[in-house]
């Protein structure tokens, strides 16, 4: 179960990259983006258009993504079997005390 929710997951979070890529850059700070022209996919929609359907497929998978993780997390958490240090070998020996380590004389 957590193998399957895990593989979408990853195909959700891999999908957000690249609706997120795909949207045009408002920002005009280093002279990349803002105009240009064209009606963006191909002519397909108008600017507008492309603009809310990324919008939405963003937040859509980005919804998606939080509730894959939340799910992730909550069965993570159920199939915990103790702690790492529950996990260490306890030797049923004492262990040897030793004196001081003597000076050194240069």
């Amino acid at each position: 179960m957590i193998e399957v929710l895990l593989v979408v997951h990853l195909m959700i979070a891999l999908a957000l990259v690249i609706v997120v890529l795909l949207q045009r850059s408002e920002g005009g700070g280093l002279g990349i983006g803002g105009g240009g022209g064209g009606g963006g996919m191909g002519g397909f929609m108008s600017a507008r258009g492309t603009a809310n359907l990324l919008t939405r497929s963003t937040a859509i998978l980005a919804a998606c993504f939080f509730g894959t993780s939340i799910l992730l997390a909550i069965l993570a958490e159920t199939n915990t079997r103790g702690s790492i240090a529950d996990q260490v070998p306890v030797s049923s020996e004492p262990a040897i005390p030793t004196g001081p380590a003597a000076p050194v004389s240069e």
